[in-house]
C-alpha cells in the first residue's frame, strides 16, 4: 500500500542572480567527470545535525500478569498500573542561514522535545533554543550561541525556487538513519506539487535527490551553493527512498524567517495574510466557458464580507491569473504566494473578468476579529463545565486551524474538564445542544441544563462531518 512517510536574513531577501546561468547537458568526456565536491565543501559546514529528547511517561506492565499461576499474585493498581519515564531519542537536520546561528529546520523534527542539540560538521555541539516553531508550514527556527565573543558560524543563502526549472540539478545534505552526513544528488522533478496534505499550504518543490529518515530539515541546494528548498518528506511503499522526495520552497522558508523578526508571531507560529477567498482550480471546460486564454488559475466561488481581495475588487466568478506576476497554476499556489507577501505591504493580483484581463491591489492582512470575538467558560453544574467556547470568526477560525469555509457558529476552543474532556476537542462546532440551535456562546450554559431522557444531546460538526453525541 502507497503511503507517505513524513520525515519527519531583519527581512531575509530571496538573492536573484542577475544574469541565469547557461544551462548545457555535458558534450565531452571532461564535463562529464566534472565534480560536486567544491560546492560541497562550501555548503556542507552550515548543514547540521539536529538531536532531540523528550521524557515520556509510560505505564509499566509486569510480564507475570498474563501468567494463569502468577497472575493471582499480581495487583493491577500495584504492579499493573505503575508508572515509568524514559528519555526518547531523535534525531534530523538543518541549515544555518546566518552568521549569529540562526537554524532552520522542519517543526515535526523538534516537536514536543525537552531538549535539543546541533552539532556541526566539525564536531562542536550547541545547546539549541527554539524561536518559533511554525506548524502550519512546518517550518521551526532555533538559536545557538557561539562559545566566543566575535565568533561566527557557517552558513548559507536562501535563493528564490521560483528560478529553477524542472531538469535543474540540486543535492540534498542531511543525516538519514544517523549514519552521519550525506550528501546525495538528483534532478528537479515537479514544481508546486500540492496534492501531498503534508502541511497546512501543500506547495513543494518535488526531486529525485535520494531523502531518507533523518534527512528531515536538511537544505535542497543549487548549482550556485544557495538553498531552494527545506527537505520535509519522502512518498514511499517501504519507507525508504524511492526516488520521490518533497522540499519546502524558499519562499516560505524567507517568509517565516522574517516574520519571526518583525514579531508577526502568536502560539500557533507565524501570523500569515488572510484571504478571505474560497477558489477552485480551472479546468480545460471551466477555461473554455469562462473564455480563460491563459493556462492555470483560480476560479473564485466565494468571497468572505471582510476579505481584502473583496475590499480591492475581486468579485465571485472572477479568475485570479497571477500574484506579484507570478503565474498561478492552482488554487493551492494562490495560498501559498499570499502567504509569502509581508503584512502590511500590497500585493499585485491579474485577474480575468467577463474576457478582460484587470489588475487589484490587495493588501496583505492578518484575520481580523469580525464579528467581534465572545469567548466564555462554561461554568454551570453539568458534564462540560470548563470548556471554553467562541463565536466563530476568521480570527478564531485560524487560531484552531480550521478549514476557511467554517465563518459562523459557535466553535470550541477549550475542551471540558474530567472525564468528557476528550468528547469534544477544539475545532469541534457546536450545531445544536438537547435540541435547541445554538447560533451564540450565551446560549450553551442554558440549553445544558434542560437535558433530553437520554441525557445531553449534543450535534457537533468537526472537520465537516456532523455527530450526535449523547452523555451522561
Amino acid at each position: 500500500m502507497t503511503f507517505l512517510v513524513l520525515l519527519f536574513v531583519f527581512t531575509v531577501p530571496l538573492s536573484t542572480s542577475a544574469q541565469e546561468q547557461e544551462r548545457m547537458v555535458p558534450q565531452e568526456n571532461m564535463q562529464v567527470q566534472l565534480s560536486y565536491a567544491p560546492l560541497v565543501k562550501r555548503v556542507a559546514p552550515a548543514v547540521v545535525n539536529i538531536y532531540t529528547k523528550r521524557a515520556i511517561r509510560a505505564s509499566f506492565r509486569s510480564p507475570f500478569m498474563d501468567d494463569p499461576f502468577f497472575g493471582l499474585f499480581f495487583d493491577q493498581n500495584l504492579f499493573g498500573g505503575r508508572m515509568r519515564q524514559y528519555l526518547e531519542s531523535s534525531l534530523g537536520s538543518g541549515v544555518i542561514v546566518s552568521e549569529g546561528g540562526l537554524v532552520v529546520t522542519n517543526a515535526h523534527v523538534i516537536r514536543g522535545a525537552d531538549e535539543i542539540s546541533v552539532g556541526l560538521k566539525d564536531g562542536n555541539e550547541y545547546t539549541a533554543n527554539v524561536m518559533l516553531q511554525d506548524e502550519a508550514s512546518d517550518l521551526a527556527l532555533l538559536r545557538i550561541k557561539p562559545d566566543e565573543e566575535g565568533q561566527s558560524f557557517p552558513y548559507v543563502t536562501l535563493r528564490p525556487s521560483e528560478t529553477l526549472e524542472v531538469g535543474d540539478l540540486v543535492l540534498a545534505i542531511g543525516n538519514p538513519f544517523g549514519v552521519g552526513q550525506t550528501v546525495t544528488s538528483g534532478i528537479i522533478s515537479a514544481k508546486g506539487r500540492s496534492s501531498l496534505d503534508i502541511n497546512d499550504y501543500n506547495f513543494f518543490i518535488q526531486t529525485d535527490a535520494a531523502i531518507n529518515p533523518g534527512n528531515s530539515g536538511g537544505p535542497l541546494v543549487a548549482m550556485d551553493g544557495r538553498v531552494v528548498g527545506i527537505n520535509t518528506a519522502i512518498f514511499s511503499r517501504s519507507g525508504g527512498s524511492m526516488g520521490l522526495g518533497f522540499a519546502i520552497p524558499s519562499e516560505m522558508v524567507a517568509s517565516v524567517i522574517a516574520a519571526e523578526m518583525h514579531g508577526q508571531v502568536s502560539d500557533r507560529g507565524i501570523i500569515r495574510p488572510w484571504l478571505g477567498v474560497q477558489a477552485q482550480d480551472i479546468t480545460s471546460d471551466i477555461a473554455d466557458n469562462l473564455g480563460v486564454k491563459a493556462y492555470g488559475g483560480a476560479l473564485v466561488s466565494d468571497l468572505h464580507t471582510a476579505s481584502p481581495f473583496g475590499a480591492a475588487g475581486l468579485k465571485v466568478g472572477d479568475v485570479i491569473l497571477s500574484v506579484n506576476d507570478r503565474p498561478i497554476r492552482n488554487a493551492a499556489e494562490l495560498k501559498f504566494l499570499m502567504a509569502t507577501v509581508p503584512l502590511g505591504k500590497e500585493a499585485s493580483v491579474d485577474i480575468w473578468r467577463k474576457g478582460k484581463k484587470n489588475k487589484l491591489s490587495v493588501k496583505a492582512m492578518a484575520p481580523p476579529d469580525i464579528p467581534a470575538r465572545e469567548e466564555a467558560e462554561l461554568t454551570g453544574n453539568h458534564i462540560l463545565r470548563g470548556a471554553v467556547i467562541a463565536n466563530l470568526n476568521p480570527a478564531v477560525s485560524v487560531e484552531l486551524g480550521m478549514p476557511v469555509d467554517e465563518d459562523s457558529g459557535v466553535v470550541v476552543v477549550k475542551a471540558p474538564k474530567g472525564f468528557f474532556s476528550r468528547t469534544l476537542a477544539p475545532g469541534d462546532i457546536l450545531v445544536s445542544v438537547n435540541g435547541q440551535e445554538i447560533t451564540n456562546p450565551r446560549e450553551v450554559d442554558k440549553a445544558l441544563t434542560q437535558p433530553t431522557q437520554r441525557g445531553i444531546e449534543l450535534v457537533v460538526k468537526r472537520k465537516g462531518s456532523l455527530m450526535r453525541l449523547y452523555l451522561r
